[in-house]
């Protein structure tokens, strides 16, 4: 078997106190989180945080202790698995500047929409994972 592999992540911000994520639609019309192939030396982080900059154009804050993998087939590449990495990321008073040539549009929405929004399974698995240990994270904050 084949690898390849790609970093993200899912990208939130606060607003009104609620969380916001970011999700982006691709220019092949699916729906998902900015992310982008490892290159040269680059760590995972360097990666998702490149491809963030690149997409979406955000500056955002790697938030320690998440980082969620799932792998699934290439139907373009036949006997090539994917490797996607995602870390959490939170931005603030940053605007979205989508990179036009890949992403078709950004939604910046609220867990329920972005659920909705998503298109693969293991997608909508990520963003519930990363949901509950940002819920987390913030509840530890307000202590």
């Amino acid at each position: 078997m084949e690898y390849e592999k790609s970093c993200g992540a899912v990208v939130f911000t606060r607003e009104g106190g609620k969380v916001k994520y970011v999700i982006v639609r691709a220019t092949e019309g699916h729906w998902g989180f900015p992310k982008g192939h490892v290159e040269g030396a680059e760590t995972e982080e360097q990666t998702a945080l490149r491809e963030i900059r690149e997409e979406v154009g955000l500056e955002p804050e790697l938030i320690a202790g998440f980082r969620a993998v799932t792998e699934y087939p290439l139907k373009a590449k036949p006997g090539v698995i994917k490797q996607a990495v995602y870390f959490a990321a939170e931005y603030c008073g940053q605007e979205i500047k989508r990179q036009e040539s890949e992403i078709a549009s950004v939604s910046v929405c609220p867990f329920g929409e972005a659920l909705e929004l998503l298109t693969y399974d293991n997608a909508k698995e990520i963003l519930r994972e990363a949901n509950a240990f940002i819920s987390g994270r913030i509840a530890e904050e307000e202590r």
